[in-house]
């Protein structure tokens, strides 16, 4: 089945939807195969979502929680793909090659410090409430 504008273009064809998640669920699986820093955000972000839970977190709170784990992880599949595609271009030591891949590593970096900033702000309350409670 498609849906078709009056042109006759397709707006909906399910077989290129359903490989578009195909195609998109393979990135996934090579991804978690081959990068240990994906591994290591996930975790976390498994952390994140648990913490939220136990210490009832806000909607509000949940929805930053969330943008942020998505972020992180975005960031992890774009720099894996870039890398990818820097190593196809070039296999020689280059500095160009080198300069863009220590950058999109960068991007992650910056993006996981934020994340962790934003984690302090929403859990550390919470957390030395629970300890000052104990104490």
């Amino acid at each position: 089945m498609s849906v078709k504008f009056k042109d006759n273009k397709k707006i909906l064809d399910k077989k290129r939807l359903r490989n578009s998640f195909k195609f998109a669920l393979e990135g996934v699986r090579t991804a978690y195969k081959t990068e240990q820093n994906l591994k290591i955000h996930t975790i976390m972000a498994i952390i994140v979502i648990i913490l939220g839970f136990i210490l009832k977190i806000t909607y509000l709170e949940w929805f930053v929680c969330l943008i942020v784990i998505g972020l992180v992880l975005m960031a992890e599949f774009f720099n894996t793909a870039l890398e990818n595609i820097v190593d196809m271009i070039t296999t020689e030591i280059n500095p160009y090659a080198k300069n863009a891949k220590d950058m999109a590593s960068s991007g992650v970096l910056a993006m996981s410090v934020i994340s962790f900033i934003v984690g302090l702000i929403i859990f550390g309350p919470k957390i030395i409430s629970i300890i000052g409670g104990l104490l």
